[in-house]
Order: C-alpha cells, then sequence, then structure tokens
C-alpha cells in the first residue's frame, strides 16, 4: 500500500498531503506477519477534497490487498474539518483586543525573545516581542495550508472564533523545543493574562448586546452553511483512539511528576527550576 500510495502521489495536486505511520504486525524480524496495518493521515484545505483523498487511500488498500492476496479493513481514528471562523465576533473581540492592548514587555522578556530568534536564525523576525498591535486580518480566499484539530468541526456547527493571544515568541519554526521555552517564562503569563481580558470583554458583549448574537447566527448562516453543509466523517460506531497513547503515558507521567508545578512553595515555575532569567547563550 505505501508504495501504491507514493505512485498515486505523482500526480496529486500539490496541496494534498499525506503522512503515514507502518505498523508491522510481527515480532520477529525473519518472519512474515500474518497481520500488518499502516496508519494514515490525510490533509487538504477543504472537507471534499479530504474525503477525494480518504476514498483514493482506501483503493489503494484493497489493490494492495488484491496484489498479495491478502484482506484489508479500515477504519477511522479521527478526523477534523477545515476551521471557518465567524467574521462578526472576530471584529467584536478586535475592538476589545485593541482596549487591552499589547503587555508590557520587560528588557529580560525582550532580551530572551530575541536571543531565541537569533538561536533558531529565524527568517522572519529578529526584533523580538512585538511592540504594535497588528491588524486585523481578513479572510482567506484561496487557503494553501493550515492546522487541523477538532475546533474545525465545531466551527461548522455554531459561530466559533479563536484567539491567538501574545504568549509566545514570533518568527519561531512551530512544533520544535524553541516554541515551548516561553511557556515557563513571564513572557506567556503576561499574554494570558491579555488574552483572557480580550476574551471575558467579549463574552460581556455577546451577553448584553443580543443584536451581535443575530448577526453572528445570519454571517454563520449566509456565508457558511449556505456554501457547504456539515457532514461529520466520524459515525456512531468509530470508537475514540485512546489506547494509541496509553503507553506513551504509562511511561512518561511517572517522570513528569517531579517537573509539576508546586505553586504553594514557589512564587513562578523558573524559580522551582532554579533558573534566573533570562538565560541565554554566551
Amino acid at each position: 500500500m505505501s508504495i501504491g500510495w507514493q505512485y498515486s502521489r505523482e500526480h496529486l495536486d500539490p496541496l494534498q498531503r499525506s503522512h503515514h505511520v507502518i505498523k508491522n504486525g510481527g515480532d520477529q524480524p525473519n518472519v512474515v506477519p500474518s497481520k500488518a496495518s499502516i496508519w494514515f493521515y490525510f490533509r487538504h484545505v477543504t472537507y471534499p477534497l479530504i474525503m477525494d483523498l480518504y476514498k483514493k487511500g482506501n483503493r489503494v488498500a484493497e489493490g494492495a490487498a488484491l496484489m498479495t492476496d491478502t484482506k484489508m479493513t479500515s477504519k477511522i481514528l479521527g478526523s477534523a474539518w477545515p476551521r471557518h471562523f465567524n467574521q462578526v465576533i472576530a471584529e467584536t473581540m478586535y475592538e476589545n483586543i485593541k482596549k487591552v492592548g499589547l503587555p508590557t514587555w520587560s528588557e529580560a522578556d525582550q532580551t530572551l525573545a530575541r536571543a531565541i530568534q537569533k538561536e533558531v536564525k529565524s527568517p522572519r523576525d529578529t526584533n523580538g516581542l512585538p511592540s504594535k498591535l497588528d491588524t486585523l486580518g481578513q479572510p482567506v480566499r484561496n487557503p494553501i495550508s493550515g492546522g487541523s484539530d477538532d475546533i474545525g468541526d465545531i466551527s461548522w456547527k455554531l459561530p466559533t472564533i479563536t484567539l491567538g493571544y501574545p504568549s509566545n515568541i514570533p518568527g519561531l519554526p512551530g512544533h520544535h523545543w524553541a516554541n515551548a521555552v516561553a511557556m515557563a517564562t513571564p513572557i506567556a503569563h503576561k499574554g494570558v493574562v491579555a488574552g483572557a481580558k480580550a476574551e471575558a470583554m467579549t463574552l460581556l458583549d455577546l451577553l448584553l448586546k443580543p443584536e451581535l448574537i443575530t448577526k453572528a447566527w445570519e454571517y454563520f448562516r449566509t456565508e457558511q452553511g449556505m456554501k457547504q453543509q456539515y457532514t461529520p466523517m466520524v459515525n456512531p460506531t468509530d470508537k475514540p483512539a485512546v489506547h494509541l497513547n496509553t503507553e506513551i503515558m504509562e511511561e512518561f507521567r511517572p517522570k513528569l511528576e517531579k517537573f509539576y508545578y508546586d505553586e504553594k512553595k514557589y512564587g513562578s515555575y523558573l524559580e522551582q527550576l532554579g533558573i534566573k532569567y533570562p538565560v541565554v547563550r554566551k
């Protein structure tokens, strides 16, 4: 199946992406196993195109089974619709973000931020933490990529937005150790507090101004529901794949416990770790 999919990829749309992990079913290296499995992630920018990939993947699996005189079955471990957020609520929150403003960064915050950007050779940002608010972004008409999580499904069932607050250092590569550094520092704490204020103010607006709710639903129904109907990929017989992380959690949870933050003994997590802030390479 892996070979078949690689041949198939040669004529795929460049926006179509897949990742797969082969899990051999044997317990001896020189014995052909009676069972084997392969785990695919299919990614694209719209749900119909994702489903096209999913159907193609199943056809490749069926072809591989025919070639090897074996049988195949498949199951869904999880899914996430592309995210589609609500303009009315976003504009309401942006007005509150302007009122809250950016956190006041200390020289230590900026020193660490610039050092991390330099360490990873950031191609985009070298000036540390932002000093002015960005403008409100406009809807992306022709997306070429994007993240995936289950809030995407929620955003197709009711008006939804996500808030990006300034709790990390800009210009970092993502899914990387550098992105985890700020989480134990005042940078993250200041960003979370600013984000919480903006979120609380927006919730109050929605509670006290019913016309915002009406407009949000109107946008949701005309701009989203009329153009693409939500169809869940997961069906009632699919079970949560909680078993996938069982061994990892059993191995690492005891090792992580000694790093849990004890707020009764320490004023900050950095203090508990014995780290003098900021730490940068000399």
